[in-house]
């Protein structure tokens, strides 16, 4: 099977031809070379320097695709290259091999190569020094400083920067992540919100109004019929102004005109009032006090209102009682009416009102159960919600 050699970068090719080039150029004009008498020249001559050149210049095609390969090779050719009278372009071309093995290779060889030039560049300073006892023989350690820590070292520097500038960018997309997470979460849990409002605000109203209606249509009294168009008339004004309210908070951009007040618990009165008025037999018992938290205020009366508006569409004839008391830092919530067993409630229902009271109480960190029971008179269906009173409870 044929081995398949890495593609090239563009820029990496540019560098290879432009590095052969420069080369062939000095080598042509006989500048960038050392004497032959020199000890270390075993290869004298100027055509021997060509094959270091070539081969430096074929790795640097690798310096992206395989670096820690190209490094290698470039190693072999550099010891090649210093047994000839050498080519200044070629050891420039090995110090870019340092830079590129040190900048695209792996992290570990990130890590190990400026280390292992480090110690090199600091035998050959030494240990040279120690043989010959002259001040030239430290030129030896500058050298290949030069030519190995210093390019390993700077290609350690430009890699921390570029993982540093990455690991930014991919904080500020994950911030930017979260935070479109957050304002997706706080716009469904607004559009909730709202529709619960909505839901409270208008089904109570709705509700009547469908039961009146239908009992004006099929009973034929005009005392009775008189007297439902009077409720219908009267639940669809307060609709309408209930709309209206929630429809001006909606559009409110924060001027001068603030939003009105939302409801609270002195208004039972006047929901249960309504409640009798639409053919309902309420009693209502509130042991709440004073000082309650105003979101605590406003799902217990909503849950209230909900509730009667369910006894007015789906309970049997019978008392309705509405009780609220206040016991260790709890308000407890407990509306019951009679159950009667029939195959169609008296208006049509989505079952959405459970889900909203539900809602409400589990955003106070509450409970909130409701179904049939049975009592002493027959079964009663009952709604049950515990809104603690403080943070945390």
């Amino acid at each position: 099977m044929a081995v398949r050699l890495p593609r090239p970068h563009r820029f990496d090719v540019y560098v290879a031809v432009a590095g052969l080039l420069g080369g062939l150029l000095l080598w042509g004009i006989g500048l960038g070379v050392r004497p032959a008498d020199e000890p270390m020249v075993l290869f004298g001559g100027r055509w021997p320097l060509l094959a270091p050149l070539a081969v430096t210049a074929g790795c640097e095609l690798l310096r992206r695709a395989a670096p820690r390969t190209g490094l290698l090779i470039g190693t072999g050719a550099l010891v090649l290259d210093t047994m000839t009278q050498g080519s200044l372009v070629t050891v420039l071309m090995y110090t870019d091999l340092m830079y590129a093995a040190v900048l695209y290779g792996p992290p570990a060889s990130a890590r190990r190569i400026p280390w292992i030039t480090g110690l090199l560049t600091v035998a050959a300073t030494v240990v040279p020094f120690a043989v010959w006892r002259v001040p030239e023989a430290l030129l030896i350690g500058v050298a290949v400083g030069i030519v190995s820590f210093a390019p390993a070292s700077t290609g350690l520097i430009v890699r921390s920067h570029r993982e540093a500038a990455e690991a930014a960018r991919l904080r500020a997309e994950q911030t930017a992540l979260l935070a479109e997470m957050d304002r997706v979460q706080a716009v469904t849990a607004e559009r909730s919100r709202m529709a619960r409002e909505l839901h409270d605000m208008v089904a109570n109203h709705l509700s009547a109004i469908a039961i009146h209606s239908t009992a004006a249509l099929s009973l034929d009294d005009p005392a009775t019929t008189r007297q439902a168009l009077g409720v219908i008339r009267e639940n669809s004004v307060e609709g309408l102004a209930e709309m209206r309210r929630l429809i001006g908070i909606l559009r409110d951009t924060g001027g001068d005109t603030g939003p009105a007040a939302a409801p609270t618990l002195d208004g039972l009165g006047a929901l249960v009032d309504g409640a009798r008025a639409n053919g309902l037999d309420v009693t209502l018992e509130a042991a709440h006090g004073e000082g309650l938290p105003a979101p605590v205020e406003l799902a217990a009366y909503r849950i209230v209102q909900e509730s009667l508006t369910n006894a007015l569409k789906h309970a049997s004839d019978g008392p309705v009682r509405v009780t609220l008391a206040r016991h260790d830092h709890v308000l407890r919530v407990e509306v019951t009416s009679p159950y009667g067993d029939r195959d169609a409630p008296r208006a049509p229902g989505s079952g959405a009102g459970l889900v909203g009271m539900r809602e409400r109480a589990a955003l106070l960190h509450g409970s909130f159960e409701a179904g049939a029971e049975r009592a002493a008179d027959g079964k009663i269906w009952t709604v049950r919600a515990t809104l603690p009173l403080t943070e945390g409870d």
